[in-house]
This record gives structure tokens, C-alpha cells and sequence, in this order.
């Protein structure tokens, strides 16, 4: 999803993604990204709910996830059996799910079939049924999930990080619940949730394929249309991460220990989030050339796989990492990553470490338009995440322009004295 400017001695610039974009408005006032794109019979589009996980009732995670797994489960005229039939039949593929800050909806679908996905998608928004057989049946399926996790070593260092990162916020709270809670989730609380968050004023919307902006205007009304005017979300404060300093072990008879690692991250909206995206790609970006990578796999051995990477929330920012280890390394691990990130906070990357990781994310970007599914779920977060279409042009600009007095400002914000809250699944020697 590129087009090409051109400077004013007419030479051509750099490829313009924003420029393929047309922000459109339907007739009945509702707001979409489109990329009109004919090369393939295809239509992809994604939504976004502002609300998410974070609007779960005190003390009653999941019912955000529930309700996202209900939508498909029969809705208007269809059962749970005929509405997937119905899917089937004309190869439409849609799907829900629920983050922290979203609940959000895609759909992908044969041009030709485009009239019958959008009727499907409008059944789902507007007249799920959220039925009781249903809603128990998931809700089972969710339990079952849960209970495989319990000695799962990775979901368990990550929901044991997420818990002591911000305990007593929603976004300590687990996703799809708790196995302990669960039971005392109720129909009503998944169809007051609905009432709550399904509304235009909080709807992000992208689409990206073989239809118009006339064309899509109409449709975007038959399936949104219907909504309230306003959400009636609960206020969700910001939250600072907790328990940096500390080390905490879930004991797990496992040979390795997993690990998972964080510490207080650069918001979104800070001026600092663009050197910070660098110089954490330079600490454990998943690349051969990150320092964790060359000084925990390549030079000790210690695992084959550590990484960094930041989480920018609506209300919350974090540095987060991870590693799988033997039990009798796990504390030298720790060491080791513990060193770099105190390193790179007193000295900051070197030039060919800042060189190196711009250009990686400047290249890499292109990674998230490679389909149109892709495209439009990339659309449809910025919009939820408070950016204009502008910024798929300017984030490389800001990247390339990250100095190196901005990389050693983000490095000794982000990483800071090197303290941080430890997670760890199994039977760690020495912590």
C-alpha cells in the first residue's frame, strides 16, 4: 500500500503509505480508513471497541473475552451451527477477541461475497444472541484453556509478571479470567458489557480491497448503523508499574526455568517512545545483532531464544522480556541480562548498534503490509491508539531521525538503575 510523491523538482520521494489511505465518512456518519485495492478479489476489514478487558466488572475478569467469543455463537436468524454454516458456505472468514484496551472484530471475504459477509458481520455486531447454551459452552471452553495453562511454564510467567506489574488494576487482571472466578460470570454481565462498549463513538474501523468508498459507506452503515450514539465506559486510571526490584518463583517440576522480566516503560505519547523503540531493539529486538541475543545465546549458551520489547498501553507502558533457561542457569542468565540493560543505560548503544537497529525498523515495517488482512488490522490499532494516517509516513521519519543524545536520553529513562520485577516458572538454582 504504497504511492509515490514527488518532491518539487518533480524526482520521486520516498513511498507514501498515507496517501493510499482515504479517510471516509458514510452517509449515516461513520468514520473508516479505506485502502481501495483491486489487485486481488479480496475484502479485509478490522474494528476496534475502545474498552476491552480493562471495562471487566471488579473481581470478575473475562467477561470482555467471553463476550468476544459469543458473537459468532448465533446471531439474528442463525443458531451457533447455521451462522458457521453460513460462513462456510461462502468462505467468510470472521473473528472476535478482547485486549486490555480493545475488543475487536475481522472479517475477510471474496469480493463477490462481500453483500453476505456484511450481513454476517452486521448480525454479529447488532443481534448476537449471546444465548445460554452458548454462553456456557464457551465459557467451558475457556475453563478448559485455563486448566491446560496451569502447567504451561510461558503462560504462567506471563500472567505471574502481569499480576505483580499492576496489582489491583484491570491490566494486572488476567484476560480470560481466572478458573476461580469464572464460574460467577452471568449472561448479564456479558450483555451489560455489550450495552457499554458497543457504540460509534468509541468504533475504529480500517478496510483494505476491491470496494469504494460509495459502496463501503453504505455497507459500514448496515453494520454499525444501529449502535448508540455514546459508550458508557468506566474510568480506567494510569497505572505505574509495580515491583521493580524484586524476584518472584512459581515452583514448577520442570528441567527449565521460564522467565519473564519488566520494568516501567515510555508511554505513547511521550516525545522519548521513538528513541526508546531503538535503543530496545538494541537491547533484545529479536535480531542475531540484539546484545541479549549475542551475549546470553552466542557467547554463554545460556538459551536459545531472549527477547525485549515494549507494551504501550492506553493507560499503562512497559518494558517486557523474556527467556527459557536450565533450572542450574537461571540466575546467571538473569545476570547477564541484568548487566546489558544496566550497560546500555549509563553508556547507550555505539554508533553501528544505532545505525544498525534504525535501519532494521525502518525495513522491517514494510513486514506489516504484506496482506491485506495485515493492512487493515495495522489500521485499524493506530486509530485506537490515537494516531492520524499520517503517522505511517512520518514513524520512519521519526526513527531515522533518532540521535544519539536522543538514544542515551530514552536508554537512561527506559532502563534506568537496571532494577527489575522477575518472574520465574519452574526451580531456578541460586534466586
Amino acid at each position: 500500500m504504497t504511492a509515490h510523491s514527488k518532491t518539487e523538482t518533480g524526482e520521486a520521494a520516498t513511498p507514501s503509505r498515507a496517501a493510499s489511505v482515504q479517510t471516509i465518512v458514510s452517509p449515516g456518519g461513520i468514520g473508516a480508513w479505506l485502502v481501495e485495492d483491486y489487485a486481488v478479489p479480496l475484502v479485509a476489514l478490522e474494528f476496534a471497541l475502545i474498552g476491552g478487558a480493562a471495562q471487566d466488572p471488579q473481581g470478575k475478569p473475562g467477561v470482555a473475552t467471553l463476550l468476544a467469543g459469543l458473537l459468532d455463537e448465533g446471531a439474528g436468524p442463525y443458531d451457533s451451527d447455521a451462522f458457521h454454516r453460513a460462513l462456510e458456505e461462502q468462505a467468510i472468514e470472521l473473528s472476535f477477541s478482547a485486549d486490555h484496551d480493545f475488543l475487536s472484530g475481522r472479517m475477510q471475504t471474496l469480493a463477490r461475497n462481500k453483500a453476505q459477509a456484511f450481513e454476517l458481520l452486521h448480525l454479529a455486531v447488532a443481534e448476537a444472541r449471546l444465548e445460554a447454551d452458548a454462553f456456557e459452552r464457551v465459557k467451558s471452553q475457556i475453563a478448559a484453556g485455563l486448566k491446560r495453562e496451569l502447567n504451561d511454564p510461558d503462560h504462567a510467567a506471563s500472567r505471574a509478571l502481569r499480576g505483580l506489574s499492576y496489582p489491583g488494576h484491570p491490566y494486572g487482571a488476567p484476560l480470560r479470567g481466572d478458573l476461580d472466578t469464572l464460574p460467577d460470570l452471568t449472561r448479564t454481565d456479558v450483555f451489560d458489557m455489550r450495552a457499554a462498549t458497543f457504540a460509534r463513538d468509541n468504533l475504529k474501523i480500517a478496510v483494505v480491497g476491491a470496494i469504494d468508498a460509495e459502496t463501503l459507506g453504505k455497507y459500514l452503515d448496515e453494520v454499525f448503523g444501529a449502535l448508540r450514539e455514546e459508550a458508557s465506559l468506566a474510568p480506567v486510571a494510569d497505572v505505574v508499574f509495580s515491583g521493580a526490584g524484586t524476584r518472584h518463583i512459581v515452583d514448577l517440576d520442570v528441567p527449565q526455568s521460564t522467565i519473564r522480566f519488566g520494568r516501567q516503560g515510555i508511554a505513547r505519547s511521550d516525545k522519548d517512545l521513538i528513541p526508546a523503540m531503538v535503543v530496545n531493539h538494541v537491547l533484545g529486538g529479536g535480531v542475531f545483532s540484539a546484545r541479549l541475543f549475542k551475549e546470553v545465546r552466542e557467547k554463554r549458551g545460556l538459551a536459545y531464544s531472549v527477547y525485549s520489547r515494549l507494551i504501550d498501553e492506553d493507560h499503562a507502558a512497559m518494558l517486557w522480556g523474556g527467556t527459557s533457561t536450565k533450572n542450574e542457569r537461571a540466575a546467571e542468565s538473569m545476570q547477564v541480562i541484568e548487566a546489558e540493560i544496566r550497560n546500555l543505560s549509563e553508556a547507550g548503544p555505539t554508533e553501528e548498534e544505532l545505525d544498525k537497529a534504525k535501519k532494521y525498523l525502518i525495513g522491517s515495517y514494510a513486514l506489516r503490509f504484506d496482506t491485506s488482512t495485515k493492512i487493515a488490522g495495522h489500521l485499524a490499532r493506530l486509530q485506537a491508539e490515537g494516531y492520524g494516517v499520517d503517522f505511517l509516513d512520518e514513524r520512519n521519519r521519526l526513527i531515522a531521525g533518532v540521535t544519539m543524545e536522543d538514544a542515551k536520553r530514552a536508554a537512561k529513562r527506559l532502563f534506568g538503575d537496571g532494577s527489575l520485577l522477575v518472574a520465574v516458572v519452574g526451580r531456578p538454582v541460586g534466586m
